[in-house]
């Protein structure tokens, strides 16, 4: 079984300085996660399936909409959205994306990039998960150069048409709100617009997503290709602040630090169960916890881990105030990610054959976490945009 205690992860005791809020935060999601979430996700997650009887506990955490303020959302801080990726990816990655999806990007588009009138309409449903959100940029051809993407809008009358090709949108199958970038035939800029369903719950007439089958990790959140043709959008749907893809980005800066936070919950959860497991397995008729070699490897894991998690709390320490620029962001992804992938691998690598079945968790955290370094901007991307921040000169052109 999982161990979720924190004495041993935390080693320079950071959440000593969370306040009351954040504490109850945590231990409110922890709860969560131990009595609703570890018993189900293995079944589910080797099934490909998402469990949608979650959905009730997780508005119930007041969690939905991070950082947002009013139209029903929490307004967490950076440090608060933070523990609440790290909390739920201890527990498991795909449901950390399933929030991630609907409640960063989804509606963290729609409050960054939206009017006044559609955050009021379209928020306050979000916010009880009575209505689920997606967020479709990623296309076939176009992952780490997003910007250059080719689905296209044509403005015709009251309504916006557009016709092109997303891939590896979470939730983009079931979602009853979706937002939609395309690039403006007219002017050649990227707009934002929002999908919605119709009364009957249907997706409107030319938008076709299949869920990808045969993912290696993440298998719990059904992510989807779809394909879009000629379908209307009214000009109200448009977001009304979304102009160029330089307002895309705002949202991908905003939301990268919470990869960075689920690395560190995916790190935490494979540290934890090797810890453990060392002091439980026997071999050469002693636990294996007293042998050099595991003693070593346990020690660099959790320096590896203080590391992240200082780092993840500077960078919410500079999100709160202003301070945070996306080439830090940027940084903090990159290394987190790097770190939380050797950590898992060397947990799995300790538990050995035990390592393989996903009943001891180890498994599901490595491969979720190899996914985790691929979204967001991969390692190499991330590099990249922190050398041009470095010496002034871009490596893309």
């Amino acid at each position: 079984m999982q161990q979720t205690g924190t004495v041993t992860s935390d080693y320079f005791r950071l959440d000593d300085e969370l306040s009351a809020e954040e504490t109850a935060l945590r231990d409110r999601i922890r709860a969560f996660v131990d009595a609703d979430i570890l018993p189900i996700i293995n079944d589910y997650w080797e099934r490909a399936e998402f469990p949608r009887q979650l959905r009730p506990g997780l508005a119930d955490l007041g969690i939905i909409g991070g950082t947002i303020e009013g139209n029903g959302c929490p307004g967490l801080s950076r440090r608060a959205m933070g523990i609440v990726s790290r909390e739920i990816a201890r527990g498991d990655g795909s449901v950390n994306t399933y929030i991630g999806v609907h409640s960063s990007l989804c509606m963290g588009a729609i409050d960054m990039l939206g009017s006044g009138e559609q955050r009021a309409r379209l928020l306050p449903a979000m916010a009880t998960l009575e209505r689920t959100g997606a967020f479709a940029l990623t296309e076939p051809e176009h992952g780490s150069d997003s910007v250059a993407l080719e689905t296209s809008a044509r403005r015709d009358g009251e309504d916006w048409v557009l016709t092109g090709h997303k891939r590896w949108i979470g939730n983009g199958d079931a979602a009853d709100v979706v937002v939609i970038f395309a690039r403006d035939e007219a002017d050649g800029n990227v707009k934002g617009f929002v999908m919605e369903k119709d009364d009957d719950g249907a997706h409107p007439a030319g938008y076709r997503p299949t869920v990808i089958t045969g993912k290696m990790g993440k298998r719990a959140i059904l992510q989807s290709d779809i394909v879009i043709e000629e379908l209307r959008i009214p000009e109200a749907n448009r977001l009304a602040n979304c102009h160029s893809f330089r307002d895309v980005s705002r949202v991908l800066t905003a939301t990268r630090g919470g990869a960075a936070w689920e690395a560190v919950g995916h790190a935490m959860a494979a540290y934890e169960i090797a810890a453990a497991y060392a002091g439980e397995r026997v071999q050469f008729g002693k636990p294996i916890a007293s042998f050099q070699l595991v003693q070593n490897k346990l020690a660099n894991m959790l320096a590896e881990l203080t590391a992240m998690q200082l780092m993840c709390t500077r960078m919410a320490e500079l999100a709160d105030t202003g301070r945070l620029t996306g080439p830090m962001a940027s940084m903090v992804k990159m290394s987190t990610a790097q770190k939380a992938k050797w950590i898992c691998s060397e947990a799995r690598d300790m538990l050995a054959g035990n390592g393989v079945l996903i009943e001891r968790h180890v498994a599901r955290h490595l491969t979720d976490m190899d996914i985790v370094s691929t979204y967001e901007g991969t390692d190499s991307i991330q590099s990249l945009l922190v050398g041009r921040d470095i010496t002034g000169i871009s490596a893309f052109k």
